[in-house]
């Protein structure tokens, strides 16, 4: 591909359960924090898995406008903030210059905690006394609108719910709009916010959750020989594509290129991936040769990393056949680790993590990682972040229903 052609990040934002914005989610990532602890959002007293990742600082009121806050559920306010940091960052301002551009934001769910808290006052006070807005306020699709309404951006405007891969789709699918040239410029991500009873319950039943209640920082284990499932947690994480030509020519910076998109499907199961990682396994190699590059140009692999015990096996197994002999040599870390798995908004929180990796040359560590698996052998980067060359990073993404998405990204 000419270097003109080329599809640099240009500006990204964040919300974590580590904090709002990209500093505060990096800097705490860097240090090995945990952003995991009790629920707060309800009396979770009466549920199995007791814990989650919540962004608490993230005050709707205060960093949005009253009448979005009154007309949005919040994972399109999770989304909003993270694709204004990211517009911002990228130094395109509101106006004309926004208005051809994408937006592609993903959800693996949308508004489920505004859905449960207006069927109960269905059930309880009965038909037309509930908000009349909980429709077009629940469907993932509302994210990308309200970013549309609030920031300007009014080109081709999609969503992708593709449970926990929607992150790595909406990018990848925001790259190839700006590779087709259908936009010179895309907005790219994805949102989740589902900790309410029922969900976490429902994950609860799938026994697909953490129990560690009593230890809820260490409770996100992913390659552990004592992990016992994956914490929710919730968040929203944005980026800025551009071409290389119009990123020069108006003084933009990259943190790197987004190089390769590769997805596939595992065709073998609701909830539990396919047990040899073929799916995986394709949609790595597909990632690679779209970026036109080889296994070993890759220093480190941004890992679904999820905590459960079948994900981290097999992925171990997927990473082996791709990479080979120089699977050894690769750093392999869990941003899950410290945030929990935010389902939907996962896949682009750790995409931006990805391109700061690239940007910074810092490897964040995989925390909590205290009795290695011995079926997970390789450098999962334990407990302390290593300061690298980083050339490319491939960030993983695998969602229930095996769905498949991974992203590369490589040094400008």
């Amino acid at each position: 591909m000419n270097a003109e052609d080329r599809i640099w990040i240009t500006g990204i934002g964040l919300c974590t359960p580590l904090g709002t914005g990209v500093a505060t989610t990096w800097e705490a990532l860097i240090a090995g924090r945990s952003g995991i602890g009790p629920i707060t959002r309800f009396d979770a007293s009466a549920l199995r898995s007791r814990i989650a990742g919540e962004v608490r600082d993230f005050d709707p009121e205060a960093a949005l406008p009253s009448r979005v806050v009154k007309r949005s559920a919040r994972f399109s306010q999770l989304a909003l903030a993270a694709a204004t940091e990211a517009l911002a960052d990228a130094g395109i301002a509101p106006g004309e210059e926004r208005e051809p551009i994408a937006v592609v934001a993903g959800s693996g769910i949308g508004g489920f905690d505004y859905l449960e808290r207006e069927h109960e006052a269905f059930l309880t006070r009965g038909p037309g006394r509930y908000s009349p807005l909980t429709v077009p306020l629940i469907i993932p699709n509302m994210a990308a609108g309200l970013i549309a309404m609030e920031t300007g951006c009014r080109g081709p405007n999609l969503c992708a719910t593709t449970a926990c891969a929607s992150g790595a789709h909406a990018i990848g699918t925001a790259l190839d709009l700006v590779r087709a040239g259908r936009c010179d410029v895309a907005l790219a991500g994805s949102t989740e916010s589902t900790i309410s009873p029922f969900a976490v319950d429902g994950y609860s039943q799938l026994r697909a959750l953490s129990t560690r209640n009593d230890d809820p920082t260490r409770a996100s284990r992913p390659f552990d020989r004592d992990r016992d499932g994956f914490v929710i947690a919730e968040g929203a994480g944005m980026v800025v594509l551009e071409r290389a030509s119009r990123a020069r020519s108006r003084g933009a910076r990259a943190y790197a290129e987004l190089a390769g998109y590769g997805n596939s499907a595992d065709g073998h199961h609701l909830t539990a991936p396919d047990p040899e990682g073929r799916g995986a396994l394709r949609a790595m190699r597909a990632a690679l040769a779209d970026a036109d590059l080889s296994p070993d140009a890759i220093d480190v692999v941004n890992a679904h990393g999820t905590s459960t015990p079948l994900n981290d096996v097999t992925e171990t197994l997927a990473l082996r056949a791709v990479f080979g002999a120089h699977a050894g040599r690769l750093m392999v870390h869990s941003t899950k680790s410290m945030i929990g798995h935010s389902l939907g908004a996962a896949a682009a929180i750790e995409a931006v993590v990805a391109a700061l990796t690239v940007a910074r040359g810092v490897v964040h560590p995989t925390i909590n990682l205290e009795h290695p698996d011995p079926e997970c052998t390789l450098d999962y980067v334990p407990h302390t972040a290593r300061e690298a060359r980083v050339r490319a990073v491939t960030s993983n993404a695998f969602g229930f229903g095996g769905h498949n998405g991974v992203l590369v990204m490589r040094a400008v």
